[in-house]
């Protein structure tokens, strides 16, 4: 890991400030949570926490299960990165970064649908060559933590009703695993 060469001190109720530029690197926004631990080197350690990056098997598994039957590209992702993918190239897909118009859609906590005939569509992650048909959020204890993302591929067509209920159903499930 490179060292930034930033020192900051501790106040005296134990709070330290993360700087602005790192918070923007790492894509730590306010009110994220931060899992906080040490190494055996007694480095002091914050790491982005990601409540559904703790289910990424079972995430994994249940795109899989989606994706059998459909003709849409499957993606499960944290606040931050694609965790899981069924369907399209997982090596091009899981770990990537989303776009900031995907951070926009699920923070508006709204279902996106893309409709025939629309000029204008959403690229969902990073580096990824990739529309997204249907994106619904999904929400545990009234946090936004994820969404599951349909994406078009040359076996895609316009999301019928079924799909656009099938990835709410998937967002609903994954939601409430979560405050279990």
């Amino acid at each position: 890991m490179k060292a930034t060469g930033i020192v900051r001190r501790i106040d005296d109720l134990g709070r330290v400030v993360i700087p602005k530029e790192i918070r923007r690197t790492m894509r730590i926004r306010e009110g994220d949570p931060l899992e906080i631990y040490t190494d055996s080197q007694g480095e002091v350690i914050f790491k982005k926490y990601s409540p559904i990056g703790e289910m990424t098997d079972s995430a994994a598994e249940f795109a899989e299960v989606l994706a059998k039957d459909s003709t849409f590209g499957i993606a499960i992702s944290d606040r931050d990165r694609v965790i899981a993918a069924a369907g399209i190239s997982k090596r091009e897909t899981v770990d990537r970064n989303l776009t900031p118009e995907l951070e926009s859609l699920m923070e508006s906590r709204r279902a996106y649908i893309y409709k025939a005939g629309e000029a204008e569509y959403v690229i969902p992650f990073d580096n990824v060559d990739a529309r997204a048909s249907v994106i619904v959020p999904i929400i545990a204890s009234g946090d936004v933590i994820g969404s599951v993302v349909l994406l078009m591929n040359e076996k895609s067509r316009i999301a019928a009703d079924a799909d656009v209920r099938l990835a709410k159903v998937a967002a609903g499930f994954l939601g409430r695993q979560m405050e279990e």
